[in-house]
């Protein structure tokens, strides 16, 4: 079974007023387990970085300026995914309106929300009342995210798929999942 813990950096919170991706990172875990396939990309989202959202990624307008839009980066970015993995996300309704606003409007098909787990949804059964954000999840499950200063969808995701597993009751003791380090520009 494939599935794909994605998370996503955006400039705001509602792609219909303007606000686009800036930055998607995704993991595969194949039967639960990490592949060590990942897919990394920043996104030059073809507006102004608001400074609430840079105060949250830390990127910028010069930073993104040279990076490729979404369109030409959409191909990678649905063969990687994948056209049945389940895609693991915490609060999946806020990416999966965002990924497919920015599909759509590059011609290609929407994915059904079906498609998507939402740990916090899970998180939010397991643990009522409680606080879920993924650093509380990270604390609450002993995941060190010591190198998480800001958020970054590459390591949101590896961090995430942590908490999956221990959501799930299957983290391995030890189960450390590295971040990619490249260019930024594609898979891995």
């Amino acid at each position: 079974m494939r599935e794909i813990v994605l998370d996503t950096e955006t400039t705001g919170f509602d792609p219909a007023t303007g606000d686009r991706i800036v930055e998607i990172g995704a993991v595969e875990l194949m039967n639960h387990l990490p592949t060590g396939q990942t897919y990394h990309v920043y996104i030059n989202p073809e507006r102004a970085m608001p400074q609430e959202a840079f105060a949250v990624h830390g990127l910028g307008d010069d930073f993104l300026r040279d990076k490729p839009k979404f369109a030409e980066v959409a191909a990678g970015f649905v063969e990687f995914i994948g056209e049945d993995a389940k895609l693991v996300i915490h609060n999946a309704q806020f990416d999966m309106k965002f990924l497919n606003w920015e599909l759509k409007s590059a011609g290609y098909p929407v994915m059904p929300y079906a498609r998507a787990v939402d740990t916090l949804e899970i998180a939010r059964s397991q643990f009522p009342g409680a606080q879920n954000t993924l650093d509380a999840l990270c604390r609450r499950f002993r995941i060190d995210n010591s190198n998480r200063t800001l958020h970054g969808a590459l390591l949101d995701s590896e961090l995430l798929a942590e908490v999956y597993l221990a959501l799930r009751g299957g983290r391995q003791p030890g189960l450390v999942l590295e971040a990619a380090r490249g260019d930024g520009t594609g898979a891995g």
